[in-house]
C-alpha cells in the first residue's frame, strides 16, 4: 500500500527553513566581504562582477553536498557606480560598458545573494572605493551616516507592535493592540533621519516580503513613493523580508539611464516563444536560476542572450530591471538586509557588515527625540545565549555624536 507523501512545511516553523536561509546568508556575507576588497579605483566593474559570481558558485558548491537540494544565485553580483540607484551588471560584449572602471572614493553599491532550496538571502552594502584607513568627512560622511541610521530605524519599524513589550500583562496587551506604523508614517520618520544629514530618501525604495523561490512577495513597503507606487501589508511574525534603504545627496528623484538593461528575472507567465534563441535562453534560465534574478552576462552566450531576451521580455516571460539613477547625478547609497521576524524579534539573516561610525566625521546629527527613542530600542529579545558579549553603546548617543556602535549583532540570539 502506497504511503502518502507528507507535505513539507516551508515556513519558519520548520527549523530546516531557517537553517537554509542562514546558510545562504553566510555565503552572501562572505562573498560580499571579498567583493568589497576587489572594488579598488581603476578596476573594471564587469571583472568584479565575474569574480563575485565565481565566488558565489564556489561557496555554494561546499554546502548540502550530495543532497537533492537546488542551490545557486538569489541575485548575481552587481556593482553600481556613484549615482546609480539600481543594481548594475555590465556585459563583456558591450565595449563601452565593459570598460567602466571604479573611480576613487566614489560610493559603490555591491549587491548579491545566494539561495538554498529556494530560500534566498540578498545583501547590499555601500563602500567608498579605495578608502581603507582614512576618516571620511564632508558630504560623503553625511551620506553614509544618513543611510546607516535610516536603515537602523527602518529595521526597528519592521517589528510588529508589542512583540518585545515588557511589563504587566495589561501593558503587553496594550502594546500588542497598537497599530503598526502606516507606510506614510514610516517615510515621515525616515525623512527626519536623512534630513538631519541634509540628504533625501531615494524615491520608491522598496522592501519586499520573501518566500520560497520568491523575492517580490505579496507584501511590500515603499518609502518616499513615486507617482503610481504604493506599499501593501505590514510585517508579521513568521515572515522573511528583504529590507532596503536608499539615500541620496541630491533630491532623491530618479530617472531611467541610457544603459542597457542586463538584469532580468523569469516570471510565471507562459508564452509561445517563436525564436530559437528565445527558447534556448528561457530553458537555460529555468535550469540555472529558476525565478531568481540573473544577468545576461551569466548565460552561456551573451550575444544570443541579448537577442533572445527581447522576445522573452515582450512576452512577459522575463521581467526586465531598467537601469535607474539619481535624477541630479548625485551620489547615492543603498543597503539591503534579509531579515526573519520571529517571536523573539528580528534576526538579521544576511546584511552589510557593521559600520564603524567613528570613522565618519560630520557636524550634522540626529536631534529628533522620537527618532532617537526608536533607535535605542533593541531588535530582538535577549534570550540569554550571548551572556559574554560586551554591552553595546546606546544608539541615541551614537546618533547624536557618532562613535563605534555596532548595535546589531545581538539578533543572532533570537531565533526559533
Amino acid at each position: 500500500m502506497a504511503t502518502e507523501e507528507k507535505e513539507i512545511d516551508y515556513t519558519l516553523n520548520n527549523p530546516d527553513t531557517l537553517t537554509k536561509y542562514k546558510t545562504a546568508a553566510q555565503i552572501s556575507e562572505k562573498v560580499l566581504a571579498e567583493v568589497s576588497k576587489l572594488c579598488v579605483p581603476g578596476e573594471k566593474i564587469v571583472t568584479i562582477c565575474q569574480k563575485g559570481d565565481k565566488l558565489i558558485e564556489e561557496e555554494i558548491s561546499k554546502v548540502y553536498r550530495g543532497k537533492k537540494v537546488h542551490k545557486g544565485f538569489a541575485h548575481p553580483t552587481t556593482v553600481s557606480p556613484s549615482s546609480f540607484v539600481t543594481p548594475y551588471t555590465p556585459l563583456l560584449s558591450d565595449e563601452n560598458e565593459a570598460s567602466v572602471e571604479i573611480r576613487p572614493d566614489e560610493p559603490i553599491k555591491i549587491q548579491l545573494g545566494a539561495q538554498i532550496d529556494g530560500f534566498g538571502s540578498i545583501v547590499c552594502d555601500t563602500i567608498l572605493a579605495g578608502n581603507k584607513e582614512d576618516d571620511v568627512t564632508g558630504r560623503k560622511a553625511d551620506l553614509i551616516l544618513a543611510t546607516h541610521y535610516a536603515n537602523e530605524l527602518l529595521l526597528r519599524l519592521m517589528l510588529p507592535p508589542g512583540l518585545l513589550a515588557s511589563g504587566t500583562d495589561e501593558e503587553k496587551a496594550k502594546a500588542a493592540a497598537a497599530k503598526p506604523p502606516s507606510q506614510s508614517r514610516i517615510t515621515s520618520l525616515l525623512e527626519k533621519v536623512v534630513k538631519s544629514y541634509d540628504c533625501n530618501l531615494v524615491e520608491s525604495t522598496t522592501s519586499w516580503l520573501f518566500d520560497r523561490n520568491e523575492i517580490e512577495g505579496k507584501k511590500k513597503i515603499v518609502i518616499a513613493p513615486g507617482e503610481g507606487t504604493k506599499g501593501e501589508g505590514v510585517p508579521e511574525v513568521g515572515e522573511v523580508w528583504g529590507v532596503e534603504m536608499g539615500v541620496s545627496l541630491g533630491s532623491g528623484k530618479v530617472k531611467q539611464l541610457e544603459n542597457r538593461a542586463t538584469l532580468h528575472r523569469r516570471t510565471l507567465q507562459t508564452y509561445g516563444l517563436k525564436r530559437p534563441t528565445s527558447r534556448k535562453i528561457l530553458s537555460e534560465v529555468q535550469k540555472k536560476f529558476g525565478t531568481f534574478p540573473f544577468s545576461l552576462r551569466q548565460l552561456d552566450d551573451e550575444r544570443d542572450a541579448k537577442s533572445g531576451v527581447v522576445e522573452c521580455v515582450r512576452g512577459n516571460v522575463f521581467r526586465q530591471y531598467e537601469v535607474v539613477g539619481d535624477k541630479d547625478g548625485e551620489p547615492v547609497a543603498r543597503l539591503l538586509t534579509t531579515i526573519a521576524i520571529t517571536k523573539n524579534g528580528i534576526t538579521k539573516l544576511g546584511g552589510p557588515p557593521a559600520l564603524d561610525v567613528s570613522k565618519y566625521k560630520t557636524d550634522n546629527k540626529i536631534t529628533d527625540e522620537e527618532v532617537l527613542k526608536i533607535l535605542e530600542q533593541p531588535l530582538s529579545r535577549n534570550t540569554g545565549k550571548n551572556k559574554n558579549k560586551k554591552k553595546k553603546k546606546p544608539a541615541k548617543k551614537a546618533a547624536a555624536a557618532p562613535k563605534d556602535d555596532d548595535e546589531d549583532d545581538e539578533e543572532d540570539s533570537d531565533d526559533e
